[in-house]
């Protein structure tokens, strides 16, 4: 019995499925009924199973899969990196693997996969499963394309944009025989805020959009036969860009400005009402190694602010040298006030010498800034930034303190010699933004210079027609004794009577008209010219004021300047401007001996 008994045990026991055998079934059926596509694959790259839905996603008999390359099925050899990862999976070297594929469907049609790799536990094997997700791009696809476009007009809207510029920018794209230029249109309309205010952001709207489909018209037939065209986007407002990729050259540029321009001048009907409007542009075309997105769109933004300011209505091309000019004058705005505390600027004397005697009667100071970056700079390139940010007022009382200081100076170093006034120039600004009587009665205080040595030098724009603060300041400075005298006399639109009533004590003539009397290329001065100086000077001195000539630089133009009663000369044949002690030498010195380059009377 109980042999009989255990032999019937052992062969029960020995067709019961061990728990490995019906795991293994039970991962096989979960495997074939799994939703997921899925394949096993050796570590040689074959399918050893695959189940229904690989079969289904692929299009195909799962058991027509096996023995395939598993990289062939699902393309996981377009990409150098993506094949050296799956490789390594198989080696063991590396856990997991996932990327996204594009696969063709039989039928035709196009779906997005997401592919893992990762390795079967207890096996050499590697599991393989794809997802699609299909619907997943495309809905990402449509977020994106509403997260990159305009609402309004549907063009690419500003991120749009600058992501295109940014990849057109990259070497590799020019790799492939492309020209490795890029240009660029940058518009804006002009009047477009009347539009709104007086009609309303509904018709701005539908004005956007019009002028959006004009300039998608204009893109299409410039970059007719190219791929991908150019790109027309909204960056805001009012505001479009043309992208033109693989430029050909400024030409190209130029003529698509002007078939944009002339495209948005054409009048719009827009619900009943004929709507007129114009643009402004900015032309930028250039080699796109070594620039950046950055550098383009401020190259752009800046020919646009061009084209606005030359008068609107038209396109501007970029100008290298005019942009830097505005760069630097950019730089010296922004250091202008902190070079005035740094100690970077000095002063330059030029003399005023009696045209009777040759005696150096007085100077004019000239400021000089010593840049750092630029160099020694004259005052035209910094005097009109100072008059419009407001810091010359800062620079013109440390000019006139340091003038004053200086001519004290002198006048201490030469008891025995008649002392020098000094001319300083004064722009309206410091009569308006400071207390510049307040300032001139401090400094000669503190420098212990007299009143009668210190001359305000202003031009006749300034001068002329003064009334309120300005006349009431420079009437103070003249009753403290300070001498008042327009500078380049002539050059304005004077009301020659008006001169009776202003406290000016000394007319500057413009050197205009020094220089017609000098003999050119063997004619004759101009007898007019010496005519209109003898009037001015007889005018002049009819009204209590002297005269002193800019610009003499012969000894000819002396001698007729000191003929027609001209006081003082001023100029080149008798010094540039130097330094204080070159002045120094020339005070008291025998008369004429301050002339440098004396010209042989013409």
């Amino acid at each position: 019995m109980s042999g009989t008994s255990e032999g019937t045990g052992s062969a029960a026991d020995s067709i019961r499925p061990t728990t490995t055998e019906r795991e293994l079934r039970d991962y096989r059926a979960a495997f074939n009924a799994a939703h997921l596509a899925m394949a096993v694959v050796d570590r040689d790259g074959f399918v050893v199973a695959a189940n229904d839905a690989l079969g289904g996603l692929l299009g195909t008999d799962p058991h027509a899969l096996i023995e395939q390359s598993a990289a062939d099925l699902v393309d996981l050899a377009a990409e150098a990196r993506t094949w050296q990862a799956y490789r390594e999976v198989l080696r063991g070297r590396q856990a997991r693997l996932r990327c996204t594929r594009r696969l063709k469907h039989p039928d035709g049609h196009t779906l997005w996969t997401e592919v893992t790799l990762g390795p079967v536990p207890g096996t050499r094997d590697v599991l393989l499963s794809v997802a699609d997700i299909s619907d997943r791009r495309d809905l990402q696809a449509r977020l994106r394309h509403l997260q990159m476009h305009d609402p309004v007009t549907r063009l690419p809207n500003r991120a749009l944009f600058f992501e295109r510029l940014s990849a057109a920018l990259e070497a590799s794209s020019y790799e492939y025989g492309g020209t490795g230029r890029i240009g660029l249109c940058y518009l804006d309309l002009d009047g477009f805020k009347a539009v709104n205010d007086t009609l309303g952001h509904r018709v701005g709207d539908r004005l956007l959009t019009a002028v959006a489909a004009r300039l998608s018209q204009c893109a299409d037939q410039s970059g007719y036969g190219r791929t991908g065209g150019h790109l027309v986007a909204r960056l805001g407002g009012d505001e479009f860009a043309v992208l033109v990729e693989d430029s050909t050259g400024t030409e190209e540029l130029v003529d698509l400005a002007r078939s944009v321009l002339a495209a948005v001048q054409e009048p719009f009907e827009l619900s009943g009402q004929r709507l007129s409007v114009s643009a402004s542009i900015g032309v930028v075309e250039r080699a796109a190694a070594g620039t950046s997105a950055t550098g383009l769109m401020q190259a752009a933004d800046t020919t646009l602010y061009w084209a606005k300011a030359d008068g609107k209505a038209r396109w501007t091309l970029f100008d290298p040298e005019r942009n830097a000019h505005r760069m630097t004058r950019q730089a010296l705005s922004s250091t202008l006030r902190p070079a005035v505390e740094r100690g970077e600027f000095e002063l330059e004397y030029q003399p005023l010498v009696d045209l009777e005697s040759g005696v150096v009667r007085g100077v004019e100071a000239l400021v000089r800034w010593n840049h750092p970056q630029f160099g020694l700079l004259t005052p035209n390139r910094f005097i009109g930034i100072a008059e419009e940010d407001g810091s010359i007022v800062q620079l013109g009382q440390w000019v006139l303190r340091t003038a004053c200081r200086q001519a004290r100076r002198w006048q201490i170093e030469h008891p025995s010699d008649s002392p020098v006034f000094v001319s300083v120039n004064v722009a309206v600004r410091q009569v308006w933004d400071s207390d510049l009587v307040g300032d001139v009665a401090e400094i000669l205080a503190e420098t212990g210079l007299a009143p009668q040595l210190l001359q305000l030098e202003l031009t006749e724009s300034a001068v002329m027609g003064s009334a309120g603060r300005p006349l009431q300041a420079l009437q103070a400075l003249s009753d403290m004794g300070v001498r008042i005298a327009i500078d380049d006399f002539g050059t304005g639109y004077s009301n020659l009577a008006y001169l009776s009533r202003l406290p000016v004590s000394v007319l500057k003539l413009d050197g205009s008209f020094v220089r017609g009397f000098r003999y050119e290329e063997g004619t004759h001065p101009n007898p007019a010219d010496e005519t209109i100086v003898e009037a001015l000077v007889q005018l002049a001195h009819r009204l209590g004021l002297t005269v002193t000539a800019e610009c003499v630089e012969t000894a000819g133009q002396a001698a007729r300047l000191r003929r027609v009663g001209c006081d003082t000369g001023q100029g080149w044949l008798y010094s540039r401007a130097v330094a204080p002690d070159r002045i120094a030498e020339m005070i008291g010195a025998r008369p004429g001996a301050c002339a440098r380059d004396r010209a042989v009377p013409d």
